[in-house]
Parts: C-alpha cells; structure tokens; sequence
C-alpha cells in the first residue's frame, strides 16, 4: 500500500467513523440511552468487521483499522484523558490517595486471580489463563469519564474515587501486563519479588512524572505575562499533555497516565475555564472517534456454542470482580452504598488494554482463535454494558429523590 493510497483509507474512515458516530449518538441521546453507546454501536457497525468490509474500495475492504487510525484513537483517548485529569485538582487526588489505591489494587488482585483460577479449572494452560487474567484486570477510564461528564457528575465524590482508582488500576494493570508479556516472549517464570519490585517502580515513575508536572506546568502555562498571543495558552497546554503522555510512554507507563497528570497539574491554575472551554471543542471530535474505532476493533464473526459458554462466564466474572472487588472498598471511604456500588460499575469496563492483551496473545501464539474471541467479547460486552448500569443507575436515584 503506497503512501497515497494509505493516506485516502485513513481519511475516509475518519470521516466515515465520525459521521456515523455523531448520527447514532444522536438517536441513543433521543431514546435516552448513553451517547458513548452509540458511539461505539456505530464503531461495529462500520467497522471491517461489519459493513466497512465490504470491498467498495478498488476491490478491497472499504475500512481497514491500519496504523494511522489506531494512532488517532489513541489521541482521543489522550484528550478524553487530559480533560478528566482537569476536574481533579492535586490536593483532591491525594487527600483521596488512599482510597483510590486501595480500590484500584484490590480492583485489580480480585480479577486477576479469579479469572486466572476459573480458567484452569477448565483446563487452560497456565500462559493462556494468565493472559484472559490479565485481560480482566485494567478499567477502560475514558468510557466511565464521557458518561460521568454528560451525566454531570464529574465533580461527585463518587466520580472522583472513579477516576483516582482507575489510574491506580491501569498503572498496576500495565504492570501485570509487562510481566506476563516478559513470561509469553520468554517462556520464563518470574520471581514474585521481581514481580514486586516492577510494580513498585512503575508505581515510582508515576508518582514523579506526576509531582514534576504539579510543580512545572502551572508555572509555565499559568503566567499571564508570558502568554499574551491568542491561543497561545490553549497551544502550550497541547503540547505540554501530549509531551508528558509521551514521556509517560517511554518510561513504560500508558500515554493515558502522563495526560490525565497534566489536566490535574492544570486543574487548580486561574487558566482552567480557559481550557475546559477548549478541550470541550476538542472532545466533540476525538471522543467520538476513539468510541467508534474501540467499536470497530469487536470482532464477533468467530462466535460459536463453546465461544459464548466461556464469554458468558468470562463477562460475569468481569462484572462481579470489578463490582465487588471496587464497590466494597469504596464503602469503607464513601460510607454510602449507592455511591459504593456506582465506583464498582464505573470500573467495570474494560478497553484498550484488554485489547492489547488479546493482540500479545493471539500474536506470539499461546491464546487459541476461540481464547481471542472470548476476550474480544468481554472487551465488546463491559464496555457497552458499563455507560448502561451507570446511568441507570443514577436514574434510579433521581427517581427516588422525586418519590
């Protein structure tokens, strides 16, 4: 595939995905279901699996999710991200530093060791099970955020845990993930005490890359005298959360980490109107693409008998280790039950990183076609079931409240 030719597919699947995923949000807001859900309906639909297979393009598939697309996805996230990390400021994240570590670890311990027990009760092999465990383990957070932030709820308290956990959550989860990858290309078992010690140092990076960007950002950005231009404001705040998302990157952390850093470096400067009115632009055209290219990633054309047996136990565990594992904890710091089980439905969704562990699997050989598509099923199922429980869930009370 030429330059050009490359070029072209990944324009018309941006304008296709982005089209498609405004027109459906736009009927699941009018039947009064989420907008991510419709977002991410348009995503399959359109996706290469669905109709952008059909060959509409000089003989081949109309979309094709190549590199490019990918990358865009990613850069929603990145913006979904930085946007959450602007309604927490420093002092909220760590006055609330406790409770979100210990939500998201037990958030992250209770599926991994469920899901990796169950399926060797079944008879997988150990590589295999800790791969669909590792799949269960990290929370999708930019599903949860765009349902909070149209629900108007991002600033609860319930909504903050949510957000501080799911940090904590994928930081440990991506170390889980570093781990069992090291064991899938290597073939070796790894010491529990270097185990430890990755994760600690993981834990270590992220709690310096996130004390440097309180420290330097509102200092650079914040400075009235300094930026004077128009837009010049707006223009270094870009650059500065897509440059700690990459630094992030190469210290082995998600990209999605060093952005929701510098939204909540930012989130207590005199500038933050100024950008929450700008990101909010950016949103309207990077959230719902990356909603419709997680979509088009669903592949359910392997389903069969044995496929849906194993999803459906994989999807409840998913749903109760995420509801149990987060919600009781949560209890202990909310003392509230409804608010409690809100931050176990929020973490339920699963995403990108569940998709990264199919693709490591299915890649070096050790999952199984059927093995891939079940995990591919969960990823698709928790992460549309997720903006449903959460808005029914505050619906039920508003409803109460109007009793």
């Amino acid at each position: 595939m030429t330059v050009e030719t490359e070029l072209i597919r990944t324009i018309i699947a941006i304008c296709l995905f982005l089209f498609a995923a405004k027109l459906l949000a736009e009927g699941f807001h009018r039947a009064k279901l989420p907008i991510v859900l419709g977002e991410l309906v348009a995503g399959m639909i359109i996706g290469p699996f669905a109709l952008g297979g059909l060959p509409l393009f000089n003989g081949e598939p109309l979309i094709v999710l190549n590199e490019s697309i990918r990358v865009i996805g990613e850069i929603g996230a990145i913006v979904i991200l930085f946007i959450g990390g602007l309604h927490v400021t420093p002092r909220e994240f760590f006055k609330g530093g406790i409770a979100s570590f210990t939500v998201g670890s037990i958030g992250v311990i209770i599926p991994f060791f469920v899901g990796y027990y169950v399926f060797t009760l079944f008879g997988f092999e150990a590589l295999q099970s800790m791969l669909v465990a590792t799949a269960l383990t990290a929370t999708s957070i930019a599903i949860s955020i765009q349902v909070l932030s149209h629900l108007g709820k991002l600033q609860a308290p319930e909504a903050k845990l949510i957000l501080g956990a799911a940090i904590v959550d994928d930081i440990l989860a991506l170390a889980v993930l570093s781990v069992v990858t090291s064991m899938v290309q290597t073939g070796a078992t790894v010491n529990p005490i270097e185990i430890a010690f990755l994760i600690m140092k993981v834990l270590g990076f992220f709690a310096v890359l996130l004390i440097a960007s309180i420290v330097i950002l509102p200092k650079v950005i914040a400075r009235a005298d300094l930026w004077k231009a128009k837009g010049s404001v707006e223009a270094v705040s870009t650059a500065a959360f897509f440059g700690i998302a990459a630094l992030a990157a190469l210290i082995g952390l998600s990209p999605i980490v060093g952005a929701f850093a510098a939204g909540m470096a930012l989130a207590s400067t005199p500038v933050l109107k100024r950008l929450e009115e700008y990101v909010g632009k950016l949103e309207f055209i990077f959230a719902p693409l990356f909603f419709a290219i997680i979509g088009a990633q669903v592949n359910l054309t392997g389903l069969n008998v044995e496929v849906l047996l194993l999803g459906g136990i994989i999807i409840a565990i998913a749903i109760v280790t995420k509801i149990v594992g987060c919600g009781l904890p949560a209890m202990l710091f909310l003392k509230n039950k409804n608010k409690s089980m809100k931050v176990g439905i929020g973490m339920v969704s699963r995403g990108e990183v569940g998709l990264i562990v199919a693709g490591v699997g299915v890649t070096s050989g050790v999952l199984t076609g059927n093995v891939y598509t079940i995990v591919i099923l969960m990823v698709a199922v928790t992460t549309i079931i997720t903006p449903i429980l959460l808005k029914w869930s505050y619906n039920k009370d508003e409803v109460k409240v109007n009793k």
